[in-house]
């Protein structure tokens, strides 16, 4: 099999298409939501990350790995290749029950459980926390969404900083640095591995879409355009460590 497979190729295994610029369902519909339903979760909660599938080789092996698991459609399950059986019940057309649609979550924060305790000091931090994730949707409040994901992030900081606590930190250090430090104390603790250390130390370099310099220019600049994509790309990558400060 010729591992640089296309985008399309990668696609079809999980059983959907773009005709026209419209999402088509290629295998059977609810069979390809259960893959999909899994590829959001494993990227929500981590289990998978932007930078674990960035490059066509890691998409290959990861949707190869789901294969093996048993979650991809299978050619089997299109409808068109299964003939008719006589016990399957028959509607007529006006009656025939109709599949759920798939709806986009509209929300920064993918609705997980992400098994965080809320004392009571943390009762600002759950309010952001409960608006990007149930009440800010990506087409009315797109700036909000990024302003609040800054929010969110320095004040977990420094709940960690106070909690742990951390006495390496200076007043004078910036967001970026403070995280830094946090991230380090992490590892150092065995909370997170030396990759997804390098992952949070980025934020500190200027010209990475996921510093702490991007989510600046969301606040402070009048020129600087909302991504809704790269907001959801920064907090795949953040959530973890976030949910790490707001839990210690």
């Amino acid at each position: 099999m010729n591992r640089l497979l296309s985008a399309e190729a990668l696609r079809n295994r999980l059983g959907i298409s773009v005709r026209k610029g419209k999402l088509e369902f290629i295998r059977e519909e609810q069979a390809t939501l259960r893959a999909l339903e899994r590829v959001a979760n494993d990227l929500a909660t981590r289990k998978v990350t932007l930078e674990d599938i960035w490059d066509t080789e890691a998409k290959l092996a990861y949707v190869d790995n789901l294969e093996r698991e048993g979650v991809l459609p299978t050619v089997a399950s299109n409808p068109k290749s299964i003939p008719p059986s006589s016990s399957t019940p028959t509607y007529p057309t006006s009656q025939k029950p109709g599949l759920p649609k798939a709806v986009a979550w509209p929300h920064l924060i993918p609705n997980v459980n992400y098994a965080i305790t809320w004392a009571a000091h943390l009762q600002r931090h759950r309010e952001i926390w409960e608006e990007l994730q149930f009440k800010l949707n990506f087409s009315e409040h797109p700036n909000a969404i990024s302003v609040l994901l800054r929010v969110l992030l320095e004040l977990s900081v420094d709940n960690y900083i106070k909690e742990a606590p951390l006495s390496t930190v200076n007043e004078s250090d910036n967001l970026a640095r403070k995280a830094a430090k946090v991230a380090d104390d992490m590892y150092v603790k065995k909370m997170i591995d030396k990759k997804y250390l390098g992952a949070i130390n980025k934020l500190r370099q200027g010209e990475n879409l996921i510093s702490m310099d991007t989510l600046n220019r969301y606040v402070h600049s009048s020129n600087f355009n909302v991504s809704p994509e790269h907001l959801k790309m920064l907090w795949g990558t953040l959530s973890s460590f976030v949910v790490l400060c707001l839990t210690t």
